[in-house]
């Protein structure tokens, strides 16, 4: 019902957005996003950023078994991190989930002794290798890719 002077109970001055979803990743249709809550927009960038992500398969092969997957990452990041802020970001993710993947492996392997390790191992491995998959595509379309907070543990700030 409206009031005495005519106007409307809901008010009619909001602004176009109200009712759309909010936060950071949020950007208004039409708009480009870009800077460090949007996407990155230099493929050059996305392209580094990309292999510090799948710089972590240097593991699987026989030249570096095992602490490839800390390597890989750590390489790619320490050549490109000055070059390019996203690089740097992502480098940063990437080694900090190599890490604690590492370390999940370790305790898995360990576990193997009692016997409920070979089903930790192999739930490490896949785990490892999507979110990696997943991270390197993310990271190739530009976006920010930030890896689940109850997996990783960040050493690396």
């Amino acid at each position: 019902m409206a009031d005495v002077q005519g106007t409307p109970e809901t008010p009619q001055n909001l602004p176009p957005d109200v009712g759309q979803p909010q936060g950071p990743a949020y950007v208004p249709p039409g708009v480009e996003p870009s800077g460090p809550l949007g996407r990155e927009n230099d493929p050059k960038a996305r392209m580094w950023a990309m292999f510090c992500h799948l710089a972590a398969f240097a593991g699987v092969l026989p030249v570096v078994p095992g602490i490839g997957c800390l390597l890989g990452p750590l390489v790619v990041w320490l050549i490109k991190k000055n070059e390019f802020p996203f690089v740097d970001e992502q480098g940063k993710e990437a080694l900090n989930f190599q890490i604690t993947m590492f370390i999940y492996g370790v305790v898995a392997g360990l576990l193997m002794l009692l016997c409920i390790g070979f089903i930790l191992v192999l739930a490490v491995a896949v785990v490892d290798v999507v979110l990696v998959i997943l991270a390197a595509i993310k990271v190739n379309d530009g976006y920010h890719y930030r890896y689940p907070y109850p997996l990783i543990i960040r050493f690396i700030k």
